[in-house]
């Protein structure tokens, strides 16, 4: 049995709960499931859950599709006869559904404290910081901006507009090499471990990256290591990815011989190294699901994920986390059946809760970038 261990990041970055009316607190499990799932039955047509791998399983029980960022955002354009999507993930999540959604439709985020701190790690003025430093820095190469779908809409909107892209960690190699044909270098924010695990991965070796800190005058660089660059990472990290460590994989390999380890490429280099695969969230799953009976895994990813494909897979297949407590998002885990029940039975009422709005100044070239994204392959 995996012990869920709540990752706090830095103090800066913690959203408070949001505060819900006193009739939604205290409710019994049971009280919660009935509510929840009548209120669905009234919307019925009107509504579409999302729900992403990281939710509780109380909370995702309940979604209509669940999956990784890129499987979802493929999603909202399916149901445009639906007039609310409740999107149960992160901020970011919620803006990227709004940016595709057609203008009839509303996206819902059940609990506005849901964020990520790898999106918090960039901020528009720090990027635009950036690029007009890396202009000239880089010896008249020409950039192009790769974001994390992990980010804020107003950085995706930048990408965008500078004929940049959106990737996900399912297609991020496919980005790369589609920025590649097009520009002389990368700029990639704001996972420094997915852009250097994956370029790594196509071959680019580690002296050819750079690490931007966006805190540092020049990001901290040299001209010459700007210009020997193929890709400029920004100084950004996943909290709950960056704690796998090599020596946890050493552990498990020695109490558990034979073991296969499988992480998401948000960990840190050496982590990957150390591992047998790595990949996203919906590639873990299936390599888990298609690896032969009797098959032991060990995943470095968030513990929600690791205990439900570990139920899935019993008896065959035996699933445990890298990270003896079980690493969990403590943002990604701010949205609760209680916040659910609140946003749908408003719906019912007729009152729409936390509603999700991109600016139209961002809109456009945000909607630019994402559609980049979903079009490369």
């Amino acid at each position: 049995m995996l012990i869920p261990l709540l990752i706090e990041y830095e103090k800066a970055h913690i959203a408070e709960r949001q505060t819900l009316p006193e009739r939604y607190l205290g409710l019994s499990d049971e009280e919660m499931d009935h509510r929840i799932a009548a209120a669905r039955a009234t919307l019925g047509a009107k509504l579409v859950i999302l729900g992403h791998h990281y939710q509780r399983d109380e909370v995702i029980r309940f979604a209509d599709y669940i999956g990784d960022s890129y499987k979802l955002a493929g999603q909202v354009s399916k149901h445009p006869g639906a007039a609310f999507i409740v999107f149960c993930g992160v901020h970011f999540m919620a803006e990227s559904a709004d940016v595709l959604s057609g203008a009839h439709q509303q996206v819902i985020l059940p609990d506005l404290a849901a964020g990520c701190s790898m999106a918090d790690m960039a901020a528009p003025d720090q990027l635009e910081q950036c690029w007009a430093d890396l202009a000239q820095m880089a010896g008249g190469s020409k950039i192009i901006p790769v974001t994390y779908i992990n980010s804020a809409a107003s950085i995706k909107a930048f990408c965008g507009e500078h004929g940049g892209v959106v990737c996900t960690s399912s297609n991020a190699a496919a980005t790369l090499k589609w920025a590649w044909e097009r520009g002389d270098k990368i700029v990639f924010l704001p996972d420094q471990h997915l852009g250097r695990n994956t370029a790594y991965k196509m071959g680019v070796p580690l002296d050819e990256m750079a690490l931007w800190d966006p805190n540092e005058i020049w990001g901290g660089l040299e001209p010459d290591a700007v210009k020997n660059a193929r890709i400029i990472l920004w100084k950004g990290h996943c909290s709950v990815h960056a704690r796998f460590t090599v020596r946890q994989i050493e552990q498990i390999r020695a109490n558990h011989p034979g073991v296969r380890v499988i992480v998401h490429p948000e960990v840190p280099w050496d982590v990957v190294q150390a591992a047998d695969d790595a990949g996203s969230t919906e590639y873990i799953i299936k390599t888990v699901a298609e690896s032969p009976v009797g098959s032991t895994w060990a995943v470095g990813t968030e513990v929600h994920l690791v205990n439900r494909l570990a139920l899935q897979m019993q008896p065959d297949r035996t699933v445990m986390s890298i990270d003896p407590f079980g690493c969990l998002c403590s943002t990604m885990f701010r949205v609760s059946p209680n916040h659910l029940l609140w946003v749908l039975e408003g719906l019912v009422d007729g009152d729409v809760h936390n509603r999700i709005v991109v600016p139209d100044a961002q809109k456009h070239w945000t909607k630019v970038a994402l559609d980049r994204m979903l079009a490369i392959s």
